[in-house]
């Protein structure tokens, strides 16, 4: 997916798929080329966002405008610009190891 073609749609119900999503969007009169709801790995389930492409950049924008505070299944949607994703290891919302590591280490040694 382009970047400047490709918004960003949170506040997603937990039960929305990617059909109820194209769905929403074409019903505003909008071509959508492609949508994809994100699902955790490990549950299976909607992380509750998404992501939905355009053809232009000018048909994402009306998306934006005609989307971001929409109300879907009783949640108010939350639609912007899509931003790229920062490489995993910039991430610094896992925390971080240090020189100490983790685990038992030595203290238990004897």
């Amino acid at each position: 997916m382009e970047e400047e073609k490709k918004i960003y749609i949170g506040n997603l119900e937990f039960g929305i798929t990617e059909d109820d999503l194209k769905r929403t969007i074409e019903e505003k009169g909008l071509s959508v080329k492609e949508v994809k709801v994100i699902i955790d790995k490990f549950t299976g389930k909607s992380k509750g966002f998404g992501f939905a492409e355009f053809e232009t950049k000018e048909e994402a924008q009306q998306a934006i405008d005609a989307l971001n505070g929409q109300e879907l299944n009783g949640r108010q949607l939350q639609v912007n610009k899509a931003r790229k994703m920062r490489p995993r290891n910039d991430r610094r919302d896992f925390g971080g190891g240090g020189g100490q590591g983790g685990g038992y280490g030595s203290r238990f040694r004897r």
